[in-house]
């Protein structure tokens, strides 16, 4: 291939990547955006192949191989409950893989056609791709174990991990990093030394600024590192003349920094606090619910005040999402249609461990779009609504987040307790991921169900009958 037709190829693959994000920004087009996204790197990996056709091809082939098949068989087997696990892990390879890319890169500059002695530019490129891949690297493993929760290690507690001096250590550490790629960049040699120092503190520093997240950020988390992996391959791009990575980095860099600044504003955080690892809650108190006590109900219980509402508002949580309840919910809620129930799904931004996870299990079970309505678009109606059953969710119903002190204080909620009925299903009174009590479970207008979701549901469905 010519320079002008790998030109051309990495572009059209770039305006398959744009079409993909722009599918994936709503559940009725996430399909096609998902195959234009597959369209593209298909082209991109295709003329990367034939880039690579004069040298040892045969080992980039099998690699491939390998690394797809690995990943085929993760994705067919993976639950939805473990998605965000998922995300984690893959955007630490990507950091993983920046850095590798940079270490070849120092050791065999004329590889990756680098002049020897290497410019400076590309230290200053390798630098930046280096650190951030291993940010990211770091990070993301530290957040995979707080998701995956049976990691036993302090370090991958679900609440936040913090010190005193927290912060001044994170900033020590950020400034000696810097100064370390300062001297890589100045460095008459390869400069190993101040490279390697650059690594390991990138390494630690990427620990340090993910440990103090609390549960209740972890969505934030998810999508700053998807930018922050982005940005990694964007570096690396610049370093090896490629620009396919540059182009697709800087699009997953970018989207993702967006993505992340709107879950912030979902959730009441200061974006730059974010990107310095400032989650962290020190203070904060709970109620304490062990002189408290809660109205409990059974199916039948339910299926009668649903049946007898005008309105009802279903709030989807994480515990729905592993009862894998999705498809009991819509038939649920299409007896109470043909009962003339309207029913109406709020769902929050943060909802489950990943943006758009609540949407995800809805779209599998083919519920109507024009059901389903986003925190702010549906606020309101709670006070308006005769009943509100919230399954599996907990702390973004959480009437604490109107409360100061609280850890969760100014984190915007879905308003299910100025419903006049509320009915909660939980497998039991713990706790939500934030590690917080709920006092709407407490509402004398509040009535609890407990046991696993789908078995609920199901059961309400056989009521309703």
């Amino acid at each position: 291939m010519t320079a002008n037709q790998v030109a051309l190829s990495y572009l059209i693959a770039a305006v398959f990547f744009i079409f993909a994000l722009k599918g994936l920004s709503h559940p009725e087009t996430a399909r096609r955006g998902n195959f234009f996204g597959m369209l593209g790197m298909t082209l991109a990996v295709l003329t990367t192949l034939v880039l690579v056709a004069s040298g040892n091809l045969a080992m980039v082939v099998i690699a491939a191989v390998i690394g797809g098949s690995i990943g085929a068989v993760i994705a067919r087997r993976v639950e939805m409950t473990k998605m965000p696990e998922l995300v984690a892990a893959m955007h630490s390879l990507v950091g993983l893989s920046a850095v590798l890319i940079a270490v070849a890169a120092v050791n065999n500059p004329v590889a990756f056609g680098i002049p020897v002695p290497m410019p400076r530019g590309n230290r200053l490129e390798l630098f930046i791709g280096s650190f951030v891949g291993a940010i990211t690297f770091s990070g993301s493993v530290i957040a995979f174990g707080k998701l995956y929760g049976r990691i036993k290690w302090r370090l991958f507690s679900s609440a936040p991990v913090v010190f005193a001096g927290q912060h001044i250590c994170n900033l020590v550490l950020g400034v000696a990093m810097i100064a370390c790629g300062i001297g890589f960049f100045i460095a008459p040699d390869a400069g190993w030394a101040a490279f390697s120092a650059m690594l390991a503190i990138a390494f630690l520093l990427g620990v340090l600024l993910i440990i103090p997240i609390g549960g209740a950020d972890m969505p934030v988390v998810i999508s700053m590192l998807n930018s922050y992996s982005g940005w990694a391959a964007a570096g690396i791009g610049f370093s090896l003349d490629n620009p396919m990575l540059i182009i697709s980095g800087s699009l997953v860099g970018s989207s993702g920094a967006i993505l992340s600044y709107i879950m912030c504003k979902a959730m009441n955080r200061s974006f730059f606090n974010v990107i310095l690892g400032g989650f962290g809650q020190e203070g904060g108190t709970a109620v304490d619910s062990a002189q408290k006590s809660v109205r409990s109900g059974s199916a039948e219980d339910v299926a009668f005040m649903l049946s007898n509402a005008e309105s009802v508002i279903i709030v989807p949580g994480y515990g729905l999402a592993v009862a894998r309840a999705q498809h009991a919910v819509k038939e649920m809620a299409h007896k109470l249609a043909a009962r003339g129930v309207q029913v109406r799904y709020a769902i929050h931004p943060v909802a489950g461990r990943m943006p758009g996870h609540m949407n995800v299990l809805l779209a599998e079970a083919e519920v109507p779009y024009d059901q389903v309505f986003e925190m702010e678009d549906i606020n309101g109606e709670f006070g308006a609504t005769d009943v509100v059953l919230v399954l599996g969710a907990n702390d973004v119903v959480n009437p604490l987040a109107h409360e100061k002190g609280s850890p969760i204080y100014g984190m915007p909620i879905l308003d299910a307790h100025k419903a006049r009925t509320v009915i909660v299903n939980k497998r039991s009174m713990a706790a939500g991921y934030a590690g917080l009590d709920n006092p709407l479970f407490y509402l004398d207008k509040t009535m609890m169900v407990f046991g696993d979701a789908k078995k609920v549901v199901e059961d309400i469905v056989k009521a309703i009958e």
